[in-house]
């Protein structure tokens, strides 16, 4: 999307009406301060459970009291970042509320998290511990303490240490995200607990009570996971923390259930995609929150229509505003035009500002926004540069000096008075719910000794986004092709998080440049198409031809021309909504319902037609339920590749 921003010579004066802002969101207070309260309100109310474990408020409050105590001794304390690598579950919610009431600031580490980017952002981090589940990792860098989790509540209850814990201040940090930016450097967010008490204290734009039960779904390491475990803990609802890993969609469907949830975030792909195949999924929530992405007005029609009870919010908002800048909040028939992302929630400012930084208040007007309030970061960890760059001082609307974080991300003001998205200023793009920026794929490629240029683009792919690389190999290097794509996806693979790994690598021998020398993006080339590849030449291929037929809808899905017959799903750009997507399209066509596991074993459009045709010549199509009976009749069909299926399930 190209959009020109609005110049303000062309306008009446701006006014005060440019600069909005929720309501009053209350004094600040202290997140596990918050908790505390409630637990002495509700003692014997459950306030964390996953399956058949559970945990009252009670032994919430007393097991992160003991922990606390023991990281204390370890030297946490005020502004110190504590790292954690743990799965979801109830254990790691009392290490992070441990982790706050010691004074310490938590850092979640994603579990899929390439080894040499953890040790990239342990470096950055510096934390004095590093808590781990089981064992800390190998490259665990020197001077980081690693303890271990308590492994049930009992063992972190009868946990002994000093009975005072340290006072902590609103202005102390309550935790640290970890952004990308263009330059591949990645950047610590600073988040403290003012900010995040103006997410779940008096919100304006929701309401949630002790009778919910919010689901925990988000990686911690992403910073919708802070609404997710302290919205309902703060007002004594319960937090249903989902199975660890990834989650497929008919075990979040029936974790839905089975939990009783009432609120849930769903990342803008996964919101979709359930209400392409599972709409019934929402039946039993109140309140509906999605975002990370644009929104389709088709599926929020859809979802609306279906479930006519149901709130529903669309929520934006970069890391450095802590999770929600603005929100959209509706139950009624979605309205003309795009899904807005609605007005700014208690506590916060925004305002939109032209090519020369005045304010922009039109309808239909485009202009970059501005976030100010108290959901500020502090900045950036161990970065002044780049916090001075990104948190900037603009004139407020009465003149005075306010401080404000640029966004980079265009939007316009609608008759009604909501803001609509219009685009990024530069060339940052949403993948899977996380913010990615080509950029910082293009770094990590020029830093390939093989390599003498790159650049990454975007494109739309199954609903989502995908990158394609193009590479310039240095003269005389041995990086040509077949094999120079699988080398630097290997090398990608081991340094970037999998989201940000490109679905292909094309060759050049050169980057096309326009009049200005910059590079012509529009004049890249289509990728070629894998030898033995099936796809667009497939276009009418139909059920009776199989495999051309599966070949087809991976083209589809991944946004790519061709697919060759053992291209591996994943490497080839797919993620889990893709996965379901692709299953469903399987049953609508043949009803054969592949099982999930069936499927992680062999992700090739071979072992894909193998497991249909064999499913074609048995007794007919499976039946809804057949789940594990169902994998194990046919592991024998579809045989397993290199790579083990409990492999491929974390990767889901």
């Amino acid at each position: 999307m190209s959009v020109q921003l609005a110049r303000h010579s062309s306008r009446a004066p701006a006014t005060a009406t440019a600069y909005r802002t929720g309501r009053s969101s209350g004094p600040a207070r202290c997140v596990h301060e918050m908790v505390r309260e409630q637990a002495a309100r509700t003692p014997d109310a459950i306030a964390v459970s996953q399956g058949a474990e559970r945990l009252t408020y009670a032994e919430l409050d007393a097991a992160s009291d003991a922990f606390a105590a023991r990281l204390v001794e370890h030297g946490v304390g005020p502004d110190r970042v504590v790292a954690v690598l743990a799965p979801r579950s109830p254990r790691l919610i009392v290490s992070l509320l441990a982790i706050l009431k010691a004074g310490g600031a938590y850092l979640a580490l994603d579990q899929e998290m390439p080894a040499a980017r953890r040790s990239q952002v342990l470096a950055d981090a510096r934390p004095v511990l590093l808590i781990a589940e089981r064992s800390a990792p190998g490259d665990t860098p020197a001077g980081v303490c690693p303890v271990l989790a308590p492994s049930s509540v009992d063992d972190g209850a009868r946990c002994q240490g000093p009975a005072a814990l340290p006072r902590v201040a609103v202005s102390q940090l309550a935790y640290v995200s970890y952004t990308s930016g263009s330059t591949g450097e990645p950047k610590g967010v600073c988040v403290p607990h003012s900010a995040v008490s103006r997410l779940i204290g008096h919100q304006d734009w929701a309401r949630f009570t002790a009778s919910d039960v919010f689901l925990q779904l988000s990686p911690v390491a992403f910073d919708a996971s802070t609404l997710e475990i302290w919205a309902p803990l703060a007002t004594g609802g319960r937090l249903a923390v989902a199975p660890a890993g990834r989650v497929a969609p008919d075990v979040l469907e029936r974790t839905l259930i089975d939990e009783g949830v009432t609120v849930a975030w769903l990342t803008a792909g996964y919101f979709h995609h359930l209400v392409d195949c599972r709409p019934g999924a929402f039946a039993g929530l109140r309140h509906l929150l999605a975002g990370g992405d644009t929104l389709s007005r088709h599926h929020v029609t859809r979802v609306l229509a279906r479930h006519p009870d149901l709130l529903f919010t669309n929520g934006y908002g970069p890391t450095e505003n802590t999770t929600f800048t603005t929100c959209w909040t509706t139950r009624a028939e979605m309205p003309q035009g795009p899904v807005p992302i609605g007005r700014p929630i208690s506590g916060t400012g925004v305002v939109l500002l032209d090519d020369a930084r005045l304010p922009v208040h039109e309808p239909d007007v485009t202009g970059e926004l501005y976030a100010f309030g108290e959901g500020l970061a502090r900045g950036y960890l161990h970065r002044p540069a780049a916090t001075a760059e990104r948190f900037v001082t603009i004139p407020g609307a009465d003149g005075e000096p306010l401080r404000a974080y640029r966004t980079g991300d265009l939007a316009a003001w609608n008759t009604r008075g909501e803001l609509e998205f219009r685009g990024r200023v530069d060339q940052q793009v949403k993948i899977q719910g996380y913010r990615v920026e080509p950029g910082s794929v293009e770094a990590e490629l020029v830093g390939c000794p093989q390599v003498r240029d790159a650049v990454v683009v975007a494109t739309d792919a199954g609903g989502g986004k995908k990158l394609t690389a193009y590479v310039v190999p240095h003269t005389g290097t041995p990086l040509a092709a077949p094999d120079a794509e699988n080398v630097l996806l290997t090398r990608l693979r081991e340094r970037l998080p999998s989201y940000t790994v490109p679905s292909r690598i094309v060759l050049l021998d050169a980057l096309p440049l326009g009049p200005t020398g910059k590079v012509d993006r529009a004049a890249l080339p289509e990728p070629a198409a894998p030898a033995g590849g099936h796809g667009a030449r497939d276009a009418a291929a139909g059920p009776g031809d199989v495999e051309g037929h599966v070949a087809r809808i991976w083209c589809g899905l991944l946004g790519v021309s061709e697919v060759a017959t053992d291209d591996d799903f994943f490497e080839r750009g797919g993620h889990s909504v893709l996965v379901g997507q692709m299953l469903h399209q399987v049953y609508g066509t043949w009803g054969a319902r592949l099982p999930f596991g069936v499927f992680l074993a062999d992700p090739t459009v071979r072992g894909v037609t193998r497991f249909v045709e064999a499913r074609r010549a048995a007794d007919g199509p499976l039946e809804a339920g057949d789940t594990k009976e169902e994998q194990h009749s046919f592991e024998g069909v579809v045989p397993s590749r290199t790579r083990d299926t409990a492999h491929r399930s974390d990767r889901l």
